[in-house]
């Protein structure tokens, strides 16, 4: 884990190097840092944060995690920590208006007794990877302060076990599934930060 942080931590340094040389256009300062967090993932008890780096006059790198480690009662869970890249070209400018994105995601979980998840009565644990496209748009409110809607669409293939019951079943199964649908939706609150 230590490698990956440090791995993620030398990518960032070095796209932001990049980015302060590109900072301005025609003369305009151009955003390059921001520090997001995702509305609708703290809607579901996930704290998350993001960071977005700007690469090109309309190219960004745009990189969020996400970790739940609550557990709540009658062992209700959605514990996780996910980790989503992407890779966006604004039709305008960057951090202004339309964009579309290529994402990927890594995550770990351990999911049960979530009725409207359809895991009431079984325990889910285990890893997923993928990718897919996506599309957003982001408003400008202030120098320093924006909002950013964004939808995403693709594959994930999830490695899991399936227990019995909640907290204490036996393991019932270990399987793969690959999907097909929604990877990423998003309503982020952002803060420019250089």
């Amino acid at each position: 884990m230590k490698n990956k942080t440090f791995c993620i931590c030398i990518i960032i340094l070095l796209f932001t190097s990049i980015a302060n040389a590109q900072n301005k256009k025609d003369g305009l300062y151009m955003p390059t840092i921001a520090l997001k967090t995702n509305a609708l993932y703290w809607a579901t008890t996930t704290p998350n944060i993001g960071l977005e780096v700007g690469l090109s006059e309309k190219t960004t790198l745009d990189i969020s995690g996400n970790y739940n480690p609550w557990e709540f009662s009658d062992n209700r869970q959605i514990k996780h920590w996910l980790i989503q890249p992407e890779f966006r070209y604004w039709l305008c400018e960057r951090f202004n208006g339309h964009f579309f994105g290529v994402h990927a995601h890594y995550a770990e979980y351990n999911v049960g007794g979530i009725k409207m998840l359809g895991f009431k009565d079984y325990r889910y644990q285990g890893n997923l990877y993928g990718g897919g496209i996506s599309y957003g748009y982001q408003w400008i409110l202030s120098n320093r302060w924006s909002l950013e809607a964004t939808v995403g669409v693709g594959y994930a293939h999830l490695d899991y076990k399936k227990y019995e019951c909640k907290e204490c079943g036996s393991q019932l199964k270990d399987d793969t599934k690959n999907y097909w649908g929604p990877t990423k939706a998003g309503l982020s609150i952002i803060y420019i930060l250089k």
